[in-house]
């Protein structure tokens, strides 16, 4: 073979190859990135806010003990179903009763200390009306210290008996605190409702509640007909929220059922994640208790059940709607504010405020060439999976919905194909 026909071959080849690198190189400048794409659509979309809490009773009353001592009987246990006034336990009562009966003994004494300072008065205003009769008659026949010495002695009488009396009054109130004391020994039920605790076995020592009332709880009773949940939401969602607002709440003993409920109370204080902490940090999360009365909770529903409150905050009918994820951020070049320029008088410069740096929420719009063009968004509420559209865009306008990492490395200008329709053009692989 010639050199002549060597080099034409190599010609070839080189031409070739230089033609399939630039018709490489010119499909992968003009590749369409993969993305979903759907049109702007009318909705109705309801705004939620979610929150976990326990289930309670929204009346319960936790019972405990004024006295001291060895619990001698029980009538109740956990679960039972009791009246106002039923009878629940006794707390043995014999050091009360001894108490109440020193306290009547006391009385008593007082009683006859006072009837015997009556006594001597009398006997002394009878001495002296005697005498100063005899005065009367004969001034000579008594003496004026003698006239002195009985009225001093009625005076005396009379401030012994005011004593007696005040004596007695003491021991009065002393029988009656005895007896308060032992009253205290039998415990009924304040209100009507279930046993949901019990702390307590027979035997046990009731102890005083003044200084420890959850070690002296001895049970707790709750009306079941009036439940309720205390969800805690985030300081950035609580402002939604208002008093009447309904709610759908999930307790995780009953997975498959959801409940209505009716927002009836917002707390006013925090309830701070780390609430045993002394010193408050500045990123420490913050929470409100919000109070939902459930309105068809089921009998066989128990105090602290976990359950979980979706509050309906707000809803909107037949409105623009895109798809949350479509909704992205792009960075806003910096600009200046309009005093950005320094000012000169009486010699001295006013400084320059600092570049103000903002970010636009938008969507990718697909043209008619499927290129897609970035397009800043007014949104309102947010539902399970749409924003609400205020401005920006109009029904029936095709935007870039996914996916996430798709629509992040879009710009002005690039070519997109909907996935969706590739994947319907795209033959099934049959099995062999």
């Amino acid at each position: 073979m010639s050199n002549k026909v060597k080099w034409s071959i190599s010609s070839v080849v080189v031409l070739a190859i230089a033609g399939v690198l630039v018709l490489s190189a010119f499909k992968k400048g003009n590749s369409a990135v993969d993305v979903r794409i759907q049109p702007v659509t009318r909705k109705d979309l309801v705004s939620t806010v979610s929150a976990s809490g326990q289930i309670s009773a929204h009346t319960k009353v936790d019972l405990s003990s004024d006295v001291s001592g060895k619990i001698v009987k029980l009538e109740v246990k956990e679960g039972d179903i009791v009246t106002k006034g039923q009878f629940l336990l006794q707390i043995n009562p014999e050091q009360a009763q001894s108490s109440v009966q020193q306290a009547e003994a006391v009385l008593a004494s007082s009683r006859a200390q006072q009837a015997q300072a009556q006594a001597n008065l009398d006997q002394a205003i009878k001495s002296y009306d005697r005498t100063a009769a005899i005065k009367a008659k004969g001034p000579n026949l008594v003496a004026d210290q003698d006239i002195e010495q009985l009225k001093t002695a009625v005076s005396v009488n009379k401030a012994i008996v005011e004593a007696a009396q005040h004596n007695v009054d003491q021991a009065v109130a002393s029988v009656a605190n005895a007896s308060e004391a032992l009253g205290k020994t039998t415990i009924y039920a304040p209100m009507s409702g279930r046993v949901t605790r019990l702390n307590v076995e027979l035997g046990e020592t009731a102890i005083q509640g003044t200084l420890n009332k959850d070690a002296a709880t001895l049970l707790t009773i709750s009306d079941m007909s009036n439940l309720e949940t205390r969800v805690k939401v985030d300081e950035t969602d609580v402002t939604r929220i208002k008093v009447g607002d309904s709610a759908q709440v999930q307790m995780d003993a009953f997975p498959d059922t959801t409940f209505r409920g009716l927002v009836t109370k917002i707390s006013n204080s925090s309830v701070t994640a780390n609430a045993s902490s002394s010193a408050a940090s500045t990123d420490q999360a913050v929470d409100y208790e919000v109070t939902i009365q459930l309105l068809n909770a089921p009998a066989e529903t128990r105090p602290d059940f976990t359950a979980t409150g979706r509050i309906v905050t707000d809803t909107r009918k037949n409105v623009l709607s895109i798809p949350i994820i479509a909704l992205t951020v792009r960075d806003n070049p910096a600009t200046a504010n309009a005093d950005t320029a320094p000012s000169v008088g009486l010699g001295k410069t006013k400084p320059a405020k600092p570049m103000v740096k903002r970010d636009i929420e938008g969507v990718y719009v697909v043209g008619s060439d499927n290129k897609v063009t970035f397009r800043p968004v007014t949104v309102g509420i947010a539902g399970e999976s749409d924003f609400e559209v205020l401005g920006g865009l109009k029904e029936g306008e095709h935007i870039v919905t996914g996916t996430y990492q798709a629509i992040k490395q879009l710009k002005d200008s690039t070519l997109v194909r909907d996935s969706k329709s590739l994947a319907k053009k795209t033959p099934a692989t049959k099995g062999k």
